[in-house]
């Protein structure tokens, strides 16, 4: 047995349902009737990036990181495919630049969607503390 699993299914069209355990996404490839699979990535991206930034804080001595908020911006090229992913990172606690770049490195390479992807998709990550 698989250490993930998932079926998709799409009765018509460009809209596919996929089933994750209990949960249900919808995908529209044309964005009307669910998000579109590249959003779905960049959100994914940034669900997983959040738990291994927290993760690297710890490790890094920072136990509370407080509220995080990851906006996610994507570059596509003429056939829609992502040529480039950004992240812009509000984090509550106020720790300075040094201690953000440590903790990012960190968490590149915990996040397991960041290390799924190849490296020139890797998010170009900034962070802003004392946020909120």
């Amino acid at each position: 047995m698989a250490d993930v699993e998932a079926t998709t299914t799409s009765e018509e069209g460009y809209t596919s349902v996929s089933r994750v355990g209990d949960f249900e996404l919808t995908i529209d490839a044309t964005g009307e009737d669910g998000p579109d699979p590249n959003q779905v990535l960049a959100a994914d991206y940034a669900s997983c990036f959040i738990p291994a930034f927290r993760v690297g804080g710890n490790k890094e001595g920072h136990e509370d990181l407080g509220k995080i908020t990851v906006e996610v911006e994507g570059d596509l090229n003429d056939d829609d495919d992502l040529t480039a992913v950004r992240f812009v990172m509000h984090v509550e606690a106020d720790l300075d630049d040094d201690e953000f770049d440590a903790i990012v490195e960190r968490a590149e390479d915990i996040c397991h969607v960041h290390d799924s992807l190849k490296e020139s998709l890797h998010a170009e990550i900034t962070v802003h503390g004392g946020q909120f």
